[in-house]
């Protein structure tokens, strides 16, 4: 069972897995990639080192208050020299979710890739204050 959140709390989303248990060592679980999470006072930024991955290979998604980020590439070379042939494949994936707070606007979610880190910036909900002005009657 997950926390409960405060309003401005990021939680990663965890899901058991069928590959949690012997049978499958580590390596063949894939990686994540490592995540900074900052805030200011307009937003919260996701940073994810993702360096070697191309932007359409990757997905951002939003399911209610759960924000996806999930990558997959596929790479195929086949090389036939001197009767030798010689075939290699390389597939990699990852996925990671968290949890949005909510005083995020998830309507003007936006993101960006630049030198291997995904950039997503998730804005606060703006709550403008009206001050009404007024006085009292004391009975």
């Amino acid at each position: 069972m997950l926390p409960s959140l405060t309003k401005r709390e990021f939680r990663p989303f965890y899901l058991g897995s069928i590959f949690d248990d012997d049978f499958f060592p580590v390596t063949s679980r894939g990686s994540k990639p490592a995540v900074n999470i900052r805030e200011d006072e307009k937003r919260f930024i996701l940073d994810l080192a993702v360096p070697g991955m191309d932007r359409k290979d990757m997905k951002i998604d939003i399911n209610e208050n759960l924000l996806s980020i999930s990558a997959e590439t596929k790479n195929e070379s086949e090389e036939t020299n001197d009767g030798y042939k010689r075939k290699e494949f390389n597939y990699s994936s990852f996925c990671r979710s968290f949890q949005i707070p909510e005083n995020v606007n998830a309507d003007k979610i936006e993101a960006n890739y630049k030198d291997g880190i995904l950039s997503v910036m998730l804005p606060k909900v703006t709550e403008e204050k009206n001050k009404i002005t007024r006085q009292i009657k004391i009975s």
